[in-house]
């Protein structure tokens, strides 16, 4: 994570925006609550983290249609924009890190690790 930092800093994303703007990747809305147990963050600083990306101009809210108690979060088009530039980098520090590993260590290991967070939640 400490490399993925070096490299997104000066795009100005650090690891809370960045674990934000990843939760809305597959997503185009959601909630607080949602991107903060996607990006195991707790609730209250992902609130704060949504609130200084609003100031920003990376993300919108909006009341959930189906809910207005619940108010849900998307990406703008600079949010998009420059996670889309963080993508890239990410991708240059995973291919730094795991591109010499063997596919079949790759699989392992990532057996290995759903192992340990099936493990996890159990707790």
């Amino acid at each position: 994570m400490r490399a993925l930092e070096r490299r997104i800093k000066p795009l100005g994303i650090d690891a809370p925006r960045w674990r934000a703007m990843m939760s809305l990747y597959e997503e185009d809305y959601l909630s607080i609550s949602e991107i903060a147990e996607l990006s195991a963050v707790k609730l209250n600083t992902t609130t704060k983290v949504v609130q200084r990306m609003i100031a920003d101009g990376l993300v919108t809210t909006r009341v959930r249609p189906t809910d207005g108690r619940v108010t849900e979060v998307c990406l703008t088009p600079e949010g998009n924009r420059l996670r889309a530039l963080a993508v890239k980098e990410a991708a240059f520090v995973f291919e730094a890190s795991f591109g010499k590993v063997p596919v079949e260590e790759m699989d392992r290991m990532n057996a290995l690790l759903a192992g340990v967070l099936e493990d996890l939640r159990k707790l």
